[in-house]
């Protein structure tokens, strides 16, 4: 297993005041699912060691941790019974222990039981504490529903009661963290949300890789810079767990990273191999980012009505509706244009 490890963070751009908060040493692990659990198990436990003893505060781990990718095939049968209890399954016994043993945070991603009636389940981040406690939990809010990730055919989308929770654990003195999940990266409302509700941190676990209907397509630079645009567009640090290697018709490529509000890379793994990260974060980036470019402040919420309109059943959005605030209609773009 690689180790990249950065100890001395870049320095702070457009230091507005003294510093405050001081920095926290985060970790990550770029794993590979193996159908040997035993084998999985330790590949994970080995990173979460690796970080602890280069004194990581909390270890992020990817989507999904234990499991087999599911959605890059239609179910067979329920496909909740590939489910498992929140509290009582096996990634939280696996991060409970992780955690106690090597003396940090640890968080996880599992596919949580949760029935509705409907055969579906959860797609469910959360936070363990060194004390093996669970210390937070965030419902993943958006599925996606194209060739190789049907995930809208396993987990119901996360409720709309409290869909973007800050928490603050103790034991991570004062770090405010979100705890979005994969295809929740790629949409800006997430981070704004977040970001408006005073996160420092967001942690994306994540399971992205190659396109079954478009092999030559590699989306890996497009994932990697909507989420340091997010970052810098709301003074976010941002951490992006993913695994690597190929199960079924994907072929997921790592490549998890590190970056601080201004979009700076901090550490980055291969896109093939596993692989720990460390970084120092300073946490008084964010009120300096903030401050020198205030765009929470800035901001017209009083012009974003059509961001809570219905969701067009197109790919284009509703391009022959009328303009958000009036009764005209969009003109059609100009020949040549």
């Amino acid at each position: 297993m690689l180790e990249i490890f950065n100890p001395t963070p870049p320095a702070p751009p457009c230091r507005v005041a003294a510093p405050e908060r001081g920095s926290i040493r985060v970790g990550l692990v770029q794993h590979r699912w193996q159908p040997d659990a035993r084998a999985l198990r330790a590949e994970l436990d080995e990173g979460i060691g690796r970080a602890a003893d280069r004194g990581a505060a909390v270890v992020f781990l990817p989507e999904l941790t234990l499991s087999r990718y599911p959605a890059d095939r239609r179910p067979q049968g329920v496909p909740a019974d590939l489910a498992e209890d929140l509290e009582a399954g096996p990634t939280f016994a696996f991060a409970a222990e992780a955690a106690r043993r090597h003396g940090t945070s640890v968080h996880a991603s599992l596919y949580q039981r949760a029935d509705a009636g409907d055969g579906l389940g959860l797609n469910t981040a959360i936070l363990v504490g060194p004390d093996g406690s669970l210390q937070a939990t965030t419902h993943k809010l958006h599925i996606p529903v194209t060739a190789g990730y049907h995930e809208d055919l396993y987990f119901r989308p996360g409720p709309a009661s409290d869909p973007y929770p800050v928490h603050s654990p103790a034991p991570l003195g004062g770090l405010r963290l979100g705890l979005p999940t994969c295809w929740d990266e790629w949409f800006p409302e997430v981070a704004r949300s977040y970001s408006l509700s005073g996160a420092d941190l967001l942690a994306y676990p994540t399971a992205i890789g190659s396109e079954p209907d478009h092999p030559g397509f590699d989306t890996q630079p497009l994932w990697q810079q909507v989420i340091v645009g997010h970052a810098i567009a709301n003074g976010l640090f941002m951490v992006a767990p993913n695994r690597h290697g190929d199960e079924g018709t994907l072929s997921f490529y790592g490549s998890s990273f590190i970056c601080d509000p201004y979009g700076r890379i901090l550490a980055q793994a291969p896109r093939d191999a596993s692989a720990v990260l460390v970084a120092d974060l300073d946490l008084d980036l964010r009120r300096d980012w903030s401050t020198l470019f205030p765009f929470l402040r800035t901001r017209r919420p009083d012009t974003y009505a059509s961001l809570t309109a219905p969701v067009p059943d197109t790919p284009l959005g509703d391009v022959a509706g009328p303009v958000p605030g009036t009764s005209a209609p969009l003109a059609p773009a100009a020949q040549g244009s």
